[in-house]
């Protein structure tokens, strides 16, 4: 049995192939074939706010002073944040910051130091 790619646009399950396209049901959204062979090889880049390219591992500097939720503490600017790990989802950035703990961070927020 072979397993078609989920929609790109509504991440539905029930897509069906139609000629060189796939067809998604719920959305009426059609993709070419090879489109979706090179959408999975491409790798997401990630930038910081001033579009440099970040990888696992860099250090970076918050650039804004960011509210931690559920709570009262506050990152302040030019906190330097090191060995960050890049992840797909809200917020780009997990990492570890001295006297907070674990956090997550949007690249919008940080440039690369």
């Amino acid at each position: 049995m072979s397993t078609l790619p989920k929609c790109p646009q509504c991440s539905s399950e029930f897509t069906y192939e139609d000629g060189d396209n796939y067809i998604c049901p719920e959305c009426a959204h059609e993709w070419a074939k090879n489109a979706a062979e090179a959408s999975a090889e491409q790798a997401k880049v990630f930038k910081d706010a001033f579009g440099n390219v970040l990888v696992d591992g860099d250090t970076i500097t918050v650039i804004k002073d960011l509210k931690v939720k559920g709570s009262s503490l506050v990152v302040k600017v030019g906190t330097k944040v090191k060995n960050i790990r890049l992840t797909d989802g809200d917020h780009d950035i997990d990492c570890k910051i001295d006297g907070i703990g674990a956090m997550q961070l949007k690249t919008e927020f940080v440039k690369k130091a």
